[in-house]
């Protein structure tokens, strides 16, 4: 299951890091976003190893669009979930395209006393 949702980065928690029972070394990165609803939600994200680079140009403050996956887990009878975070980018980052309008005042105007044009083939 993949979710998405928008907020703003209120907190980037400390970076983790450790070795797992299978000897592979493993890091993760929580942060906290808090949603723009009429009652706002805080909610915190896991970026696991090499996803926890996404973060490196992000920090509280930055309207930022998240997609996730919920993950539960069993431990002794109790279950734990985890909100992996897969991509993260910020908020309304397409690229904008931004062509002014053109004028007729946009046209400079032609030098005084000269014939510029005349000799133009049509």
């Amino acid at each position: 299951m993949s979710l998405q949702i928008k907020g703003t980065v209120i907190q980037v928690l400390k970076p983790e890091s450790g070795v797992s029972k299978a000897g592979k070394e493993w890091r993760k990165q929580d942060f906290v976003i808090e949603t723009q609803e009429q009652f706002p939600k805080k909610v915190c994200f896991t970026l696991f190893n090499d996803k926890a680079e996404l973060l490196n140009n992000i920090g509280p403050g930055n309207e930022v669009e998240v997609s996730f996956s919920v993950e539960s887990r069993d431990f002794n009878g109790k279950w734990y979930h985890n909100l992996n975070a897969w991509k993260v980018e910020l908020a309304n980052s397409a690229p904008q395209s931004y062509a002014p309008e053109f004028t007729m005042d946009d046209i400079p105007p032609e030098p005084a006393g000269s014939d510029f044009g005349s000799d133009l083939p049509f």
